[in-house]
């Protein structure tokens, strides 16, 4: 039985020059951390004593007979990617919720994909998870979005993360006094709207046409370098905030889905009650609402928002783990033979490599 533990992930500076469509042609770059809330996958092969050849718990419960049955995309396409011919059961579990903006369904992909390669005794290091869990979603599962999400969750941290037109992407982790990382920490506050949404809607009402937003992509990607001098730098923390709130107003003019009304008026009461800036998380349009609060307003923040959930949370630099392994859960000498009849997708893929 293999378990893994994938973080989910906070996007700071630089989302939307993510998209291959974008820095392809014009580069790109982020500034993002992983944070202390994971999802979680358990994996392992069963034995033959079962009607059901394949076994898969999330929000539904699937029991299948074979691949092609399996209504979850990313399992079916991961099971098929990674030539597993054997049976097998896959339980999911997140400590957050999904279409909320903090990059699950690429968590999901991530932890899936490092759990299966364990499953069959194999290790994979963290610029190919990253890699090959972007080609999983984008080439296979044809799904809209960005390069940022699964580099995060394989790989952990508080990074600037840069995207070449040549599709190599550079990892460098934000080296910076750990008072000072403490700091920025301590003046964010997470809060769930309640909205869910499904960010390929949104993101789809302004990645087809990107192009046309290319004065608003480079002032975002403009502010990711300005964010890393200031965190480097000696200025007050309290500037990150007014970055965050410049980088909010540019991000709502890339497409009217990305706010809405409800939304504009959480962030205006928040900015009343001491707010500096903040922003929705992901490609918007509800999920979580982060905001740069100083500590000595966050109380009343908390009583005027006491109807939504506010979500505490640290850092995290570990990335996706394996957490738990134990090969006697392993059954070849149970299971039952069938011919591998799978097309294997690695013969065609072309991503370019990770350098970290």
């Amino acid at each position: 039985m293999i378990i893994t533990r994938t973080p989910y992930r906070i996007s700071f500076f630089g989302g939307g020059t993510d998209y291959p469509g974008w820095y392809l042609k014009n580069g790109g770059q982020v500034l993002a951390t992983t944070i202390d809330k994971y999802c979680y996958l358990t994996c392992r092969y069963l034995p033959p004593f079962f009607e059901h050849r394949i076994r898969i718990v999330y929000s539904k419960i699937e029991s299948c007979f074979s691949i092609d049955e399996i209504q979850h995309p990313a399992v079916r396409e991961g099971l098929r990617f990674l030539n597993i011919d054997r049976s097998v059961e896959i339980h999911h579990d997140g400590d957050l919720p999904a279409r909320s903006g903090i990059g699950s369904s690429s968590s999901f992909v991530v932890g899936l994909l490092h759990a299966l390669y364990a499953l069959k005794g194999q290790i994979i290091d963290k610029p190919r998870l990253a890699r090959e869990s972007i080609y999983l979603e984008r080439q296979i599962l044809h799904e809209i979005v960005g390069s940022q999400d699964q580099v995060l969750a394989a790989h952990g941290g508080l990074n600037h993360i840069i995207f070449l037109p040549n599709g190599e992407i550079s990892v460098t982790p934000i080296t910076v006094h750990r008072t000072r990382v403490e700091e920025l920490n301590s003046h964010l506050m997470l809060f769930y709207t309640g909205i869910k949404r499904t960010a390929a809607h949104v993101a789809e009402s302004y990645v087809n046409d990107i192009e046309s937003r290319g004065k608003q992509l480079n002032e975002l990607q403009r502010l990711v370098g300005e964010a890393i001098s200031l965190l480097n730098g000696s200025n007050k923390i309290l500037f990150f905030g007014e970055l965050l709130h410049e980088a909010w107003q540019i991000k709502r003019g890339l497409s009217e889905k990305v706010s809405n009304g409800h939304v504009d008026d959480l962030y205006n009461q928040a900015r009343k009650m001491g707010a500096i800036g903040g922003k929705l998380l992901g490609a918007g349009g509800g999920g979580f609402l982060l905001l740069f609060v100083p500590p000595d307003a966050q109380k009343k923040i908390i009583k005027k928002f006491n109807k939504l959930i506010c979500v505490p949370f640290q850092f995290e630099y570990a990335g996706s783990q394996i957490i738990f392994y134990d090969p006697r859960d392993n059954h070849p000498d149970l299971d039952e033979k069938r011919g591998k009849n799978l097309i294997n997708p690695f013969q065609e893929m072309k991503v370019k490599s990770i350098k970290q």
